[in-house]
């Protein structure tokens, strides 16, 4: 190799992976959660909306819901074309709705203009704190705009009964600060569910990473393990333990 000619992104990597650690770590006491079942997984989707699943508990007919879904929908779409399965997504936001209005979509693509949350009704979500940005939250914090609207929510039990579905194969969550009161209510309903994939939104100033502990605990003890965490500790992959 010529001495002058330095590894490609080699200091870039090292800086990459030196920011992701002071960034990440401190917040959780230098002790994140760390993978406690190991499964061979796969990646869906795109770099940025894509999720990390154990395929070989997913089947043509697997219940798969997708929480959040803003302008990326590419973890969805592989797994219509990979697997040959039917996804369940739900968002209420209308520019979403918009969006999809605007792209070919598999017949397996099953929308529902409605979130999930901790009740049945409508939820306040505060805006972004940019127009070109699509995810809002009922999280009020920092990160989002001061402005809020209104749009239909349900628990997660009664659009599993709307759907006239007793389990959940895979459920995917990016529903920004959402996914607590939902964890909550699968906790506490004991609904089964074979994998989650969730991007935990502890990084917003009201919430912090003492929530998805609760969060991870209690999952736990529902016999869910985690089997993937991302560099960032924010997007986790739990599968249930045989």
């Amino acid at each position: 190799m010529n001495p002058s000619i330095s590894p490609p992104n080699l200091g870039s990597n090292v800086f990459l992976a030196l920011r992701t650690y002071l960034r990440a770590y401190p917040a959780w006491g230098f002790s994140p959660p760390r993978v406690q079942a190991t499964r061979k997984l796969q990646k869906f989707g795109s770099d940025y909306g894509g999720y990390h699943v154990d395929e070989s508990m997913i089947h043509p007919a697997a219940v798969i819901y997708s929480l959040g879904i803003g302008e990326d929908i590419s973890f969805d779409l592989a797994l219509i074309e990979k697997l040959g399965a039917t996804v369940e997504a739900f968002d209420p936001t209308p520019k979403v709705k918009e969006w999809l209005f605007k792209q070919a979509l598999p017949p397996q693509f099953h929308f529902h203009p409605f979130g999930i949350a901790g009740h049945d009704g409508e939820e306040t979500f505060y805006l972004p704190p940019r127009n070109d940005w699509v995810s809002h939250s009922i999280v009020k914090a920092r990160q989002y705009g001061r402005e809020s609207v209104n749009f239909p929510v349900m628990t997660l039990s009664s659009a599993m009964k709307q759907q006239e579905h007793d389990h959940i194969d895979v459920l995917k969550m990016d529903i920004e600060g959402a996914e607590y009161a939902v964890i909550e209510e699968i906790v506490r309903e004991s609904i089964p569910v074979g994998q989650i994939l969730v991007e935990f939104h502890h990084q917003l100033s009201s919430v912090g990473t003492s929530a998805t502990r609760r969060a991870l605990a209690g999952l736990e003890r529902r016999g869910m393990k985690i089997s993937y965490v991302c560099p960032r500790k924010e997007v986790f992959t739990l599968v249930r333990s045989a």
